[in-house]
């Protein structure tokens, strides 16, 4: 059975961070384990989350009792999200770093895949985490990615240059250097997500929507991350992730839920049914 290790935040009452990572992971019978960088209430755009950053005693003590007991060698992914502090941000580099360096011995995949949302911000909203926690995740996580997964602004932020459509999206990945999978680009009247690396860049859309429930980008990068393991190609794990976020936004509409509707869908994740727009771009 595959394993993914999640490092980021549990939100009790909103579809958002590690926990949904976590449910959306589900239908594709990979095991996740959750470390929890804050315990909140609801996402903070609600208002006052309620909660609290987790201490990092705590934090790192989880991480110690999940190696001690000989998961860190069989982990096929770890995704890293929401960090409350830069040293949590060192925390999880030095067991990115352990990982790596553990025999594989049963493991599902030969190795383990890393995938960073350096989650620090957003358009019309600038940074929500302090500075310090920006710059960590800039110097210690998007360096030993495998996936760097941003949001349009998040890219903006880590490269210095403008990302406004596909084409620039394409331009500020390879700047950045690493693969990566670009979320909430904007094209006339779709929203998609980019995905670029050295050789080839692909860009998955759908028709955008007035409004969504937070969490897209959380939604995007575990199920990118899902098809990768299951063996997908870079462009279809693209465009079936895609395909899946377009199918969560089309059932909050229909359910005129506030949040996404992640473990109502189920393994309709897997199969969503929805027509999305692949192109290859230069």
């Amino acid at each position: 059975m595959p394993l993914a290790l999640i490092l980021s935040s549990h939100v009790a009452g909103s579809r958002v961070g590690g926990f949904a990572q976590a449910l959306a992971l589900a239908p594709f019978k990979i095991d996740a384990v959750v470390i929890p960088t804050v315990l909140y209430g609801r996402h903070p755009g609600w208002g006052p989350p309620g909660g609290a950053a987790v201490p990092q005693a705590t934090f790192e003590g989880m991480l110690e009792g999940v190696a001690a007991n000989g998961l860190f060698g069989l982990t096929d992914a770890v995704i890293t999200g929401y960090f409350a502090t830069a040293a949590q941000v060192a925390a999880a580099a030095r067991a990115i770093d352990a990982i790596r360096a553990n025999p594989r011995t049963g493991a599902f995949s030969p190795a383990t895949r890393v995938v960073v949302d350096p989650t620090m911000g957003d358009a019309g909203k600038g940074l929500y985490v302090p500075a310090e926690v920006a710059d960590a995740i800039a110097a210690e996580l998007v360096p030993r990615a495998d996936v760097v997964a941003p949001n349009a602004w998040e890219l903006e932020r880590l490269t210095g240059k403008s990302v406004s459509d596909p084409a620039s999206a394409v331009e500020a990945a390879r700047r950045l250097g690493r693969p990566t999978l670009v979320s909430s680009v904007i094209d006339g009247d779709e929203i998609g997500a980019v995905y670029a690396d050295a050789t080839q860049s692909w860009f998955a859309a759908h028709a955008r929507l007035p409004s969504a429930p937070n969490g897209t980008g959380d939604l995007l990068t575990a199920l990118f991350t899902a098809w990768l393991i299951e063996g997908k190609s870079v462009s279809e794990a693209l465009r079936r992730a895609v395909a899946g976020v377009a199918r969560a936004l089309a059932a909050a509409k229909t359910w005129s839920s506030p949040e996404l509707p992640i473990v109502a869908l189920g393994g309709r994740l897997r199969a969503p049914r929805t027509q999305v727009r692949l192109e290859r771009l230069v």
